[in-house]
């Protein structure tokens, strides 16, 4: 999904409905800030959000999910062309978690069988000191693909504004973890917190 394109949407919808972001945060019960970071691309509202944020500005979901407001005639293409975007992007992000815990896998493997046969076969020194340099440059390019991968994969969930984004790597590699949360600061609030790894996005449909 284009962030800043939807950002920029809801700026238009909110202006058009001549409220300001303290007005339209006050409406969700989020802050103005949180507001301000969608409206400028830099993360999406949560799903729990998506229905009274398009109630407030008076659109439909097809409509925040498409950036633009849908015309009657594009409505039922534009609604399938999300849905098949939503597909997409779920289905990337599985195919990320999937290569990611390989490439560690092969990593590891890899390591290993490197170290064991520096530390155990009689080599000579220089040689057996090339496959202890092998083997650290294996892990630092596999640990490094594997977290590229694995940080593309999905969104992050603030707990406290509940908005979605995706961290940048230093934030990534420096944030301590456990298996579905990172310690992270959130772009909309900027409160550093424990965030929730969202893999798959399911938004629920609104009638048109």
């Amino acid at each position: 999904m284009d962030q800043i394109r939807i950002g920029r949407f809801i700026a238009e919808r909110r202006k058009a409905q001549s409220m300001t972001q303290r007005q339209l945060a006050g409406l969700l019960l989020v802050s103005d800030k949180t507001v301000s970071k969608w409206e400028c691309g830099k993360g999406l509202p949560d799903v729990s959000l998506m229905l009274p944020l398009c109630g407030a500005l008076q659109i439909t979901v097809n409509d925040l999910l498409s950036g633009e407001k849908v015309s009657e005639l594009d409505y039922r293409a534009k609604a399938e062309e999300n849905m098949m975007e939503l597909m997409k992007e779920n289905a990337q992000n599985k195919r990320r978690i999937a290569l990611s815990a390989a490439c560690g896998a092969v990593t590891v493997t890899a390591v290993c069988s490197l170290v064991v046969n520096a530390s155990y076969l009689p080599l000579p020194v220089g040689v057996r000191i090339a496959l202890l340099a092998l083997a650290v440059a294996v892990a630092v390019v596999g640990i490094g693909a594997a977290a590229v991968l694995d940080a593309k994969a999905g969104y992050y969930e603030c707990p406290h504004c509940k908005a979605l984004f995706i961290p940048t790597m230093a934030a990534y590699v420096k944030g301590y973890h456990t298996i579905t949360r990172r310690r992270l600061t959130c772009p909309a609030c900027g409160r550093t917190s424990m965030c929730r790894r969202r893999v798959v996005l399911k938004p629920q449909q609104q009638e048109k």
